[in-house]
C-alpha cells in the first residue's frame, strides 16, 4: 500500500463502497483517507445519564441495557423500535434503515455502550442509529472517538462513524510506511513538533487532547508553510524572469503637477507609497504591486502622480475599474486635477459612441493618448496601444485572471501592474492571499478630513431623523437615502426603493430630490448624478449602486435604511460617500427594532470606528473569507486544517519562517532543505489555486 493506492483495495473498503466515497466525499486514495480529518471528538471516558439528556445537544455516550425490541409499521414505513434503560431511566433507540442481520444482532439485556445524538419529541427522547458497543468488547485504547464528516447518503449504505473508524484505524497502522517527513530536523526542533507520522496517528486517534493540541498545531503549520512557499517562490521568480521597461525619469510632467497644480499636501502615507513605486519602476523588472488604502484615503492621486512618470519616460498609462460609474468616478477625478495640464485623457467603456471609440484607437495607436481610464472595453482586441508602460486596476478581484491577462498582453514588454482596492484587506488574507505582490498601504487620512460620525436610529426615531436632514439642507448640504431593493418582494419586509422615493418626497416638499438605481440607462444615472453633483437636487434616493464612484463633497448625511440588510464592507463603502469635504458629516444607519446578534454586531461595528481595517477583521470573522475575497476568487479557501479568520499567528510565523529559509537559500539547494523542497514539488507545485493574481 502506498498513498496512490485506490480505496478499494483497503481492508473494509472494495470496489462497491469505494464508488459511494468517491462520489459523496471525493475520497480515492490512501492519501485522500489520510486528509479525511475527523470534525470533533466524543470523549469515551464520559458517560450520560438518562437523567441528564435536558441540557445534551452534541453526540453522546451512554451505558445500559436493550430491552423490548419491536419493528413498528406506519403506512409504508417501517421501523425498529427498541427501548434503552439505565439506573435513572428509559429512552428509545429507532432505526429507519435496517435490515434482518441488525435485528438479529442487538445485544439484548446485556451490559452496553451507546453513541449517538439525541431527538426531543413531546419531551420524549430517542436516538436514531445509535452506534453500541458491548461492554467486554468496547476499545479501550483511545479516549477521544473521532467523529468524521457523514451524510444520509452514507450512512444508509452502511458507511457511518464505525466504519469509517475502523477503516482510518487499518491505515493508521500502515503509517510507518505512509508517511515521510516533510520539515528539517532543526525546525522540527526549534518548533517542537511531533513526528509527522504521530502527527496523523493523534489526527485520527489522539491519546488526549494535549496530543491532538500538537497534531493540529502541526498540520496547519504545514498548510500555512507550503502555501507561503508557493507564493514566495512565485515572488523570487517573478523578481529575478519578469522583464520589465525601467522609468528611471521623474521628470517634468511629474514635477509641474507636484509644484503648480497639487490641489492639497500629500500625506506621509502616500509619500511613502509613491516612494515604494517609484523604487519599484526604476528596475527593468515588471512592478508587482498592491496598493491598499481606505475609503477618502487618495488612492486615486497616487494612480496619477504615478502615470505622470510613466509620461516622463514616453509610456502610455492605463487604469481600468470594474463599473462604469467607477470609470467615470476615476475619469472625472483625473481630468479635474489635469484641467490646466496639456495632458490627454480620455474614458472608454462600453456606452462609449463609435465616433469617440474611432478618436481613441487612433490616439492610443499613434501616442497622442497618454492615459486611458476604462473598463472591461479597455481589453477589447481592438484596443492598441503604442506603448503601455503601466496598468491600474481597481478593485482587481471583480477581474478575472484571463481578463487581467489580456491587458498585460497588449505590450511586448508587460507594463508595471498597480493594483488597487478601496476594500481594506483583513491582515490574515493580505498575508495569505496577495503573498506574490508587494505591499502597499495608505493608512492615513488627508488633512482636514473630519471622521465621520455614525448613528445608530429605529423606526421611532424617524421624525428626529428628517429634521436633522432638512437641519443640514439648510445649512446649504445635501443627502442621501440608500435603500437595498429596487423591487417589491414579498419575502422581504423593508421599503422598496419605489416606496422610499414616494416617502422622502412626501416629507421633504420643499426640495428637490433625485433617484439613482441600477437598472437605468447610463445616460439617465449620469443626468440624476450630474443634477446631483451640481446642487440642483438637495436629496438623492438611490440603491448600493452609489457604493463606488459617486464623489460628491458637498453631501454631509447618508441614511442608509434597513441597514441590518447590508454587509459590513458594503455598510463602510456607502459611507464613504460623505465625508469627502471640509464639513463634518454623518452617517444614520436605520434598523427595524428586532435585530440578528450578527446584525447588533455590525451595526455596533460602523457606529464604533471608521477604520476599515478594523471593520475588515470583523467582517471576516462574520462572513469568512470566502466571501471577502469575491465571486473571482470562490473556491480558493480550501484549508483543510488552518483557519484564515482565527490562526493569524501561525500565518505570521509562516511567512517569517520562510522569509529567513529563502533569504539563506532562495533556491532550497542546501541538504537541510532537499526535504521542503522535495515536499513541495509533489503536493503544491501548480496547485495554488490563486497562482496568478496578475
Amino acid at each position: 500500500m502506498n498513498l496512490e493506492t485506490s480505496i478499494e483495495y483497503v481492508k473494509g473498503i472494495g470496489p462497491e463502497k469505494a464508488k459511494v466515497i468517491k462520489n459523496v466525499l471525493g475520497i480515492s486514495n490512501v492519501e485522500d483517507l489520510l486528509n479525511f480529518f475527523p470534525l470533533r471528538y466524543l470523549d469515551k471516558s464520559k458517560v450520560h445519564k438518562v437523567s441528564q439528556l435536558y441540557d445534551v445537544t452534541t453526540d453522546i455516550q451512554l451505558k445500559g441495557r436493550i430491552t423490548n425490541v419491536q419493528e413498528i409499521q406506519t403506512g409504508k414505513i417501517k421501523r425498529l423500535s427498541a427501548k434503552f434503560n439505565d439506573d435513572t431511566g428509559s429512552m428509545d433507540l429507532v432505526w429507519f434503515q435496517y435490515s434482518k442481520w441488525l435485528k438479529e444482532q442487538l445485544p439484548i439485556n446485556q451490559e452496553i455502550f451507546i453513541f449517538g445524538k439525541i431527538n426531543v419529541f413531546n419531551n420524549q427522547y430517542s436516538m436514531p442509529h445509535p452506534e453500541i458497543e458491548v461492554e467486554e468488547k468496547k476499545d479501550t485504547e483511545n479516549r477521544l472517538r473521532p467523529i468524521y464528516p457523514s451524510s444520509e447518503k452514507l450512512t444508509k449504505r452502511g458507511l457511518g462513524q464505525r466504519f469509517f473508524q475502523t477503516v482510518l484505524r487499518n491505515i493508521c497502522k500502515e503509517i510507518p510506511n505512509l508517511i515521510q517527513e516533510n520539515f528539517p530536523d532543526y525546525m522540527r526542533k526549534s518548533f517542537q513538533f511531533l513526528s509527522r507520522q504521530h502527527t496523523y496517528l493523534n489526527i485520527h486517534f489522539p491519546k488526549d487532547m494535549e496530543h491532538f493540541d500538537k497534531a493540529n498545531y502541526r498540520l496547519k503549520f504545514e498548510e500555512s508553510f507550503f502555501f507561503q512557499l508557493g507564493y514566495a517562490l512565485k515572488k523570487l521568480h517573478h523578481k529575478s524572469h519578469t522583464i520589465g521597461n525601467p522609468f528611471p525619469v521623474v521628470g517634468d510632467y511629474f514635477n509641474d503637477f507636484y509644484e503648480n497644480h497639487l490641489p492639497f499636501e500629500l500625506t506621509g502615507a502616500q509619500k511613502r507609497v509613491l516612494k515604494e513605486i517609484r523604487l519599484d519602476m526604476k528596475r527593468p523588472i515588471q512592478m508587482n504591486r498592491l496598493l491598499q488604502g481606505d475609503v477618502g484615503s487618495g488612492k486615486t492621486m497616487v494612480a496619477l502622480l504615478t502615470m505622470l512618470i510613466a509620461m516622463d519616460n514616453s509610456f502610455q498609462s492605463c487604469i481600468m475599474a470594474p463599473t462604469e460609474i467607477l470609470a467615470q468616478q476615476h475619469y472625472n477625478g483625473i481630468k479635474e486635477l489635469l484641467e490646466n495640464t496639456n495632458i490627454n485623457v480620455k474614458l472608454l467603456t462600453g456606452s462609449t459612441k463609435v465616433s469617440a471609440r474611432r478618436i481613441i484607437h487612433e490616439e492610443l495607436e499613434n501616442g497622442q493618448l497618454s492615459i486611458l481610464v476604462g473598463t472591461h472595453a479597455v481589453l477589447e482586441d481592438k484596443v492598441k496601444f503604442k506603448n503601455l508602460g503601466l496598468a491600474i486596476i481597481d478593485e482587481q478581484h471583480r477581474f478575472g485572471v484571463a481578463q487581467r491577462a489580456k491587458l498585460w498582453a497588449k505590450n511586448k514588454i508587460p507594463p508595471h501592474i498597480l493594483v488597487m482596492t478601496a476594500t481594506p484587506i483583513p491582515r490574515t488574507l493580505a498575508m495569505s492571499f496577495y503573498s506574490d505582490l508587494d505591499v502597499s498601504v495608505i493608512d492615513e487620512m488627508p488633512v482636514g478630513r473630519k471622521p465621520i460620525i455614525t448613528a445608530h436610529r429605529r423606526e421611532k426615531d424617524r421624525a428626529y431623523v428628517y429634521n436633522f436632514c432638512r437641519e443640514e439642507i439648510q445649512k446649504g448640504r445635501q443627502v442621501y437615502f440608500v435603500y437595498p431593493l429596487i423591487e417589491e418582494s414579498e419575502t422581504l419586509d423593508y421599503k422598496n426603493l419605489m416606496t422610499g422615493l414616494e416617502n422622502v418626497m412626501d416629507n421633504f416638499t420643499h426640495y428637490n430630490v433625485t433617484m439613482l438605481h441600477g437598472k437605468m440607462k447610463p445616460s439617465e444615472k449620469d443626468d440624476a448624478m450630474n443634477y446631483f453633483a451640481s446642487g440642483k437636487a438637495e436629496i438623492m434616493v438611490a440603491t448600493t449602486v452609489i457604493e463606488v464612484g459617486v464623489n460628491v463633497p458637498n453631501a454631509s448625511v447618508m441614511v442608509i435604511e434597513s441597514s441590518e440588510r447590508f454587509g459590513l464592507s458594503q455598510l463602510h463603502q456607502l459611507r464613504g460617500r460623505v465625508g469627502r469635504g471640509a464639513e463634518q458629516s454623518y452617517c444614520i444607519l436605520m434598523t427595524s427594532d428586532k435585530l440578528s446578534k450578527e446584525s447588533r454586531t455590525r451595526i455596533r461595528t460602523m457606529t464604533e470606528t471608521n477604520d476599515g481595517f478594523k471593520i475588515s477583521e470583523v467582517d471576516m470573522q462574520l462572513r469568512g473569507p470566502g466571501d471577502i475575497l469575491g465571486t473571482q476568487q470562490s473556491g480558493i479557501v480550501d484549508f483543510k486544517r488552518l483557519d484564515l479568520v482565527n490562526d493569524g499567528a501561525i500565518i505570521k510565523t509562516t511567512k517569517k519562517t520562510v522569509e529567513k529559509i529563502l533569504e539563506n537559500d532562495p533556491l532550497l539547494t542546501k541538504t537541510d532543505h532537499q526535504i521542503i523542497k522535495n515536499y513541495y514539488l509533489r503536493n503544491y507545485k501548480g496547485k495554488n489555486k490563486w497562482s496568478k493574481i496578475s
